[in-house]
């Protein structure tokens, strides 16, 4: 099974399955001599973690990260960094009614197709839980661009929808609700709008946005590796997500050359930043800001037609422990593979130079 590892000097490799013994990775690339806040790690898996509130999965795992290797009295050795977290609280009997039925909008069939075989328990290694790896890394990827800022938030659940732009937002109440949000009044809707659709037994979408500051000049490595190409591909990497847009987005293609360009103060910086922050591919030093859209959770609690591995036709409803939005625990992920592309790229400009 290929596709396993993100990066090219930054590297990580993922391993592990939903209800495995454990899940893990191994960081390949980092620098020597990082003094690494394991704390800092644990934070932003904590953030993803399951059972953290009333509008999310109801799994109790406590994500506790064990590093295995690559990093001495606290500092990095710039050899691989490996490490595990344990699954504790598997429920597989929750899964043994699709072992030969397929979920609609799952990849049981698809994997099926592909391998001849799959693990039905929680999707296996199409599980969402393979992110918490992801947020592992990104937390070490952050620590290595400690100048630079990345915050992601929620900015729509739903047809609800945030309507101020994000210089008018407050970063600092991200972490005061549960869904996210960087407008208190906002989060108490989408709170709102999130447990009416979990008491219907219905799962419901959202969109994420990213705004990353501070950003050095001159990361991204045209023509193929162009960083706004890498920010894409690693969202849309994530699960259940289904679209990207940085900058002005699909709503500068309404606009004209005359309006949509963004014109330069005398110390580089530009008046306004429709660019998103990446001007043919390389970062401007403007803020990067893109956004993520995640669709619902396909397991919904209520009956659904579909097939099994004969080809015969069946009803299923769906069991155990999901999230009815995955926006709210998505907000870290988004954060950590934002920051595993620029670490990467990082330390690529360093060696686009003498």
């Amino acid at each position: 099974m290929a596709g396993n590892t993100f990066g090219q000097l930054f590297k990580l490799t993922t391993f592990g399955e939903s209800h495995g013994i454990a899940i893990g990775g191994i960081i390949d690339g980092c620098p020597a001599g990082l003094q690494l806040d394991l704390k800092a790690v644990q934070r932003d898996l904590d953030r993803r973690k399951p059972g953290q509130s009333k509008i999310v999965t109801q799994r109790k795992e406590s994500d506790t990260v064990q590093i295995l290797s690559g990093i001495f009295e606290g500092v990095t050795t710039g050899t691989p960094i490996g490490f595990q977290i344990v699954n504790e609280n598997q429920k597989s009997k929750d899964y043994s009614h699709i072992k030969d039925t397929y979920r609609p909008s799952h990849a049981d069939k698809v994997y099926d197709d592909k391998y001849g075989t799959r693990d039905y328990r929680g999707g296996g290694r199409s599980s969402a839980r393979e992110t918490a790896s992801r947020v592992v890394a990104g937390a070490v990827a952050k620590q290595l661009l400690a100048h630079m800022k990345i915050y992601a938030f929620t900015t729509a659940v739903g047809d609800l929808e945030q309507d101020k732009p994000y210089q008018e937002l407050d970063f600092n109440e991200i972490e005061n609700n549960a869904v996210r949000c960087a407008d208190s009044a906002f989060a108490k809707a989408c709170t709102q709008k999130i447990l009416e659709v979990r008491k219907a037994g219905d799962t419901i979408g959202g969109v994420i946005t990213c705004v990353i500051q501070n950003v050095d000049s001159g990361l991204g490595e045209p023509v193929f590796d162009k960083l706004h190409a890498d920010l894409a591909k690693a969202m849309l990497s994530i699960n259940a997500v289904k679209g990207f847009e940085y900058g002005s987005g699909f709503e500068g293609s309404k606009m004209l050359g005359s309006e949509h360009n963004d014109l330069y103060n005398q110390d580089g910086t530009t008046q306004t930043n429709l660019s998103g922050g990446i001007q043919g591919g390389i970062s401007n030093g403007m803020d990067i800001y893109f956004k993520v859209a995640f669709k619902p959770v396909a397991t919904i609690m209520q009956d659904q037609p579909t097939i099994n591995s004969k080809g015969e036709q069946t009803q299923m409803q769906g069991k155990g422990r999901h999230d009815p939005c995955v926006v709210p625990r998505a907000v870290p992920i988004v954060e950590a593979m934002a920051a595993l592309v620029l670490a990467d790229h990082y330390l690529r400009s360093r060696t686009s130079r003498v």
